[in-house]
């Protein structure tokens, strides 16, 4: 992640029975493409790329687990709460 530019982020947990799997993971990539910066999903200590179907999967995020949704520009400020909402709303399943 820069470091040179302000970071917003907001955090949600994972309510749906199968998780963050392999259709929630490519809901979050299709938002996150349309960000003018970069947007990164965060799990304990590791980050990943949110426009990454798998490294999204690699966070392995279960029911219950609590991911952090960062931007580097406030302009993609609409683009963090859309993820955050779809996670809210169990991916639409």
């Amino acid at each position: 992640m820069s470091k040179k530019n302000p970071i917003v982020s907001d955090a949600v947990t994972i309510s749906n029975e199968l998780g963050l799997h392999a259709r929630s993971a490519a809901k979050i990539a299709e938002l996150a493409q349309n960000a003018k910066s970069k947007v990164w999903i965060q799990k304990g200590d590791e980050t990943v790329d949110a426009k990454s179907i798998i490294d999204i999967l690699t966070l392995a995020c279960g029911k219950g687990a609590t991911i952090r949704v960062v931007i580097e520009e406030d302009a993609d400020v609409s683009i963090l709460n859309s993820i955050v909402t779809l996670a809210k709303n169990g991916f639409g399943e």
